[in-house]
């Protein structure tokens, strides 16, 4: 019941409070900064609440974040090498989604680290700082195992997706 409730309350308004538009140019700032050190693309995804289909069928945050990095064709890289930072914001949720060129080099510990410091920097009221953070620690991450190439090109959108 108390999820439930968190995702009724949870509106337009709060997500512009957390993220206003200042913070959403500093996401992408740092998604196109972190982008020229390594081949690989992030996408950064903002989902308000679940809808009452999803919530009632006991979606996970994970679950979701999954559907949403095929909807943003994250996975449509030609180094399989995309990663989705998704944040659900009714549940104070963060998953990472990384494409397939991650699976033996990134390890589930080195991705729950960058979503635990984010979650901290959140909980302190930072989402600006928290959200930079995360996307730099994940583009550390990528740059280990795809350094950039000559004549790299921005595959994916670097503006964060706005859900709901």
């Amino acid at each position: 019941m108390r999820r439930t409730l968190a995702h009724l309350l949870t509106t337009r308004y709060s997500l512009r409070r957390r993220f206003p538009p200042a913070t959403l140019a500093a996401i992408e700032a740092a998604i196109a900064a972190a982008e020229r050190e390594h081949a690989g693309e992030i996408r950064f995804a903002i989902e308000t609440c679940l809808d009452l289909r999803r919530l009632w069928g006991r979606w996970a945050a994970r679950t979701r974040a999954g559907e949403v990095f095929a909807q943003l064709r994250v996975w449509d890289t030609a180094g399989r090498n995309g990663v989705l930072i998704y944040l659900l914001l009714a549940d104070r949720n963060i998953e990472i989604v990384a494409d397939r060129g991650y699976a033996d080099r990134v390890t589930p510990a080195e991705w729950q680290a960058v979503c635990a410091a984010m979650e901290a920097e959140f909980r302190a009221g930072r989402f600006e700082a928290g959200a930079v953070a995360g996307v730099r620690a994940v583009a550390a991450l990528a740059a280990r195992h795809f350094p950039p190439l000559p004549g790299d090109r921005n595959e994916l959108p670097d503006p964060p997706e706005l859900i709901r």
